[in-house]
């Protein structure tokens, strides 16, 4: 591979021919998308035994197959993909958009005195407005970060530490992402007080509550947009009225799940700071951005120190390339919003509507006014590990991936007050851009199958057939 060459072994002609060979072959291998969902055709016989330069297929484009029969996703394709709030596919359209700057125009966006430092510059911040845009900002209002992880760190901790003299309190809720609850648990390590606000049992927040939370002595609010394992939707713009009203408390939400997804709108939701992330809108992992109002101007405390960049607030060489793939995806999420939503909404019916129809005890999990692309279930008398183990034609997740890993049931489905069995039994469904007819069809007739199988295993499940209300019974006697 070229990464494990001496750059100065090669001549100059041979880099710009590797540049040439990498633009052609993709061109070949990725067929344009536009509104259809993206294709990988035949491997040209030129490139089969060019592993130099040229990527391979699946390095740069998509393999969707949908089963036409049971048995078939392993054998013709890998599982199908219904795991959208983990992560979603590049966008063809984002890769290409993003190839020229590996090869061609890999210069360094800071560097101030020549050509490839302004041309890698002006990328940057077409990318930069055309996320702002997305949510309604100003782009000199959006900083360029790692992620949703590094964005929700720097917006907690950095208000919370800039205004440590005045003021200590940070308010969040039970149900943040898990980058969000640590960061507030690290500042309890440092002495400042949070109160984590419980919801309702639709998973959104009392209002009231919220209102009777905050302090004199409060410097954050900080709720998500779209929660990433139930799709709850909160009341942002209320939200962002309501703290507004208390001067010297800034509202914070992370919109990982929401930008791009659902119209969002920082002046109209008085947002102050906001979190995004580009892998969650069909770009590149590794990137995300921040959203630090100027107007009224938001104050913190970088946690990154370094050269200065991005207004001082995160220091770091920004990564061109990913950086205008998160652009790309952004311009085309805001261009395909209505009709992605309209789509997402339609399969999202299509797959409840099968389940359903064919196996009862089933609970949706969160408000059903929620996102439609993210659909989290609990199917009563069945074990959530071991539905999962048993799809192993189908990508899903039994709650968040940053946490999926834990055996102890979901604690955003505990504090919606769903009991322990019914959270360990819970299966996330995420459905997105590329997401077909035939694949949610094929999720519906297998995830069927397999719940009555493992019911029939069950002898609770035995027990409520023959019509005992095992709620009744007093285990501790057995």
């Amino acid at each position: 591979m070229l990464s494990r060459l001496s750059r100065n072994s090669l001549p100059r002609n041979a880099i710009r021919a590797s540049s040439k060979a990498t633009r052609q072959a993709r061109r070949t291998f990725v067929q344009p998308s536009g509104a259809d969902r993206a294709s990988v055709v035949d491997v040209p016989s030129t490139y089969q035994d060019d592993n130099l330069y040229t990527p391979r297929p699946d390095m740069l484009g998509f393999r969707l197959e949908t089963p036409q029969r049971e048995g078939s996703v392993m054998e013709k394709a890998r599982p199908i993909y219904l795991d959208m709030q983990a992560t979603t596919p590049v966008d063809p359209r984002v890769l290409d958009a993003m190839l020229p700057y590996f090869a061609d125009q890999y210069g360094n966006p800071h560097s101030r005195t020549h050509a490839y430092g302004w041309e890698a510059e002006k990328a940057v911040e077409d990318a930069r407005k055309n996320v702002a845009d997305l949510i309604g900002a100003d782009p000199k209002d959006i900083v360029f970060t790692s992620g949703a992880t590094e964005t929700n760190n720097m917006a907690i901790k950095g208000v919370a530490r800039f205004h440590k003299d005045k003021k200590r309190h940070i308010i969040t809720t039970q149900t943040e992402h898990k980058c969000v609850l640590d960061s507030c648990r690290k500042l309890q390590e440092e002495g400042f007080d949070v109160t984590y606000l419980p919801v309702q049992q639709n998973g959104i927040v009392d209002l009231a509550e919220l209102e009777k939370a905050i302090r004199p002595d409060t410097s954050l609010v900080s709720i998500m947009t779209v929660n990433n394992e139930t799709g709850v939707i909160q009341p942002i713009k209320e939200i962002g009225a309501l703290v507004r009203k208390h001067r010297g408390v800034y509202f914070h939400t992370d919109a990982a799940q929401a930008a791009g997804k659902i119209p969002v709108d920082v002046n109209e939701a008085n947002v102050d700071l906001m979190s995004i992330s580009g892998h969650k809108i069909y770009g590149p992992k590794g990137v995300g951005a921040a959203y630090v109002r100027r107007r009224p101007r938001v104050r913190l405390e970088p946690i990154i120190n370094g050269g200065g960049q991005e207004r001082g607030l995160r220091s770091g060489t920004l990564p061109t390339a990913l950086i205008v793939g998160m652009g790309e995806a952004a311009r085309i999420a805001k261009l395909e919003m209505a009709r992605d939503h309209a789509r997402v909404k339609e399969l999202s019916d299509r797959l409840l509507k099968g389940i359903n129809s064919q196996v009862d005890h089933v609970i949706r999990n969160g408000d059903s006014s929620g996102y439609a692309g993210c659909v989290n279930l609990s199917f009563a008398y069945v074990e959530g590990e071991s539905l999962l183990m048993a799809l192993k034609d189908i990508a899903l997740s039994s709650g968040s991936a940053c946490t999926s890993a834990s055996l102890e049931p979901s604690y955003v489905l505990r504090a919606l007050g769903a009991a322990e069995d019914m959270a360990h039994s819970s299966l996330r469904f995420g459905i997105g851009r590329f997401t077909t007819e035939a694949e949610v069809d094929f999720v519906v007739q297998k995830l069927v199958a397999t719940v009555q199988k493992l019911r029939d295993m069950s002898p609770l499940w035995e027990m409520v057939q023959e019509g005992i209300d095992i709620n009744t019974i007093d285990w501790s006697q057995h």
